[in-house]
């Protein structure tokens, strides 16, 4: 096949999307309850993590099967295991694609977090909240736990625009196999369903990784987790 010339357009086969994710239709409380569930479970397992799982387990009882089965097997396979917490740390500290900071998959170690971290932030206090955690504001299980607990749609609205992001943490957990896949997996089954084009972005980030950059860092300093590395 001869190679096409600089003056002429480049064309690239298209590439094939994966078949589009099941939702369901919840309702404000029923996803309330998701939400409240899956913040407190992607959450560090320690031992007062551990004393939580039978409330989530009432919590989550009146949930819809397809919603509610995922949740009860993740905290069955939490209850049975023994080395939880270091099984947690491998996956969510260690893996670029497993990271549980929203900004980081659109823009990985580049000056633009920053301004995405701020966006966050603005965004808690318009719906009246203001952030005092010791994680930063774009961990997933604070903006689960905004989405759950507050009453303005700007809650939505944030987990709406890192959508591509909750979709890459929940293809590579599954690609793993790992139980937390459970957990992201009820929280995609309670948001609308997404359409082509941002099916063909949250590929893109499957397939090449959230962007680097190495000079001119944000003013917010280093943000976790900047100095990632993937197992071999």
């Amino acid at each position: 096949m001869a190679l096409l010339t600089r003056s002429r357009t480049r064309v690239t086969p298209r590439r094939k999307l994966p078949p589009a994710l099941d939702s369901l239709e919840l309702t404000r409380e029923q996803r309330q309850r998701v939400h409240m569930a899956a913040s407190v479970l992607l959450d560090y397992p320690d031992a007062e993590w551990f004393g939580k799982l039978p409330t989530v387990r009432a919590l989550i009882e009146p949930l819809p099967d397809p919603v509610r089965a995922p949740l009860v097997q993740f905290i069955d396979t939490a209850a049975a295991s023994t080395d939880f917490e270091r099984l947690y740390v491998n996956t969510f500290d260690l893996k670029r694609k497993c990271s549980l900071y929203l900004t980081y998959y659109a823009n990985g170690d580049t000056r633009k977090r920053g301004t995405a971290m701020v966006t966050i932030l603005e965004a808690y206090r318009a719906a009246g909240w203001e952030f005092e955690a010791p994680e930063l504001p774009d961990y997933l299980p604070a903006v689960l736990e905004f989405s759950a607990m507050s009453d303005s749609e700007i809650a939505s609205a944030v987990l709406s625009s890192h959508r591509e992001g909750v979709e890459v943490l929940r293809a590579a957990l599954e690609g793993m196999n790992s139980p937390w896949a459970d957990i992201v997996r009820a929280v995609t089954l309670s948001l609308p369903p997404i359409d082509d084009a941002t099916r063909e972005r949250y590929l893109d980030l499957i397939n090449e990784g959230p962007p680097t950059e190495t000079v001119g860092l944000s003013f917010l300093g280093n943000l976790p987790p900047f100095q990632m590395r993937e197992d071999a």
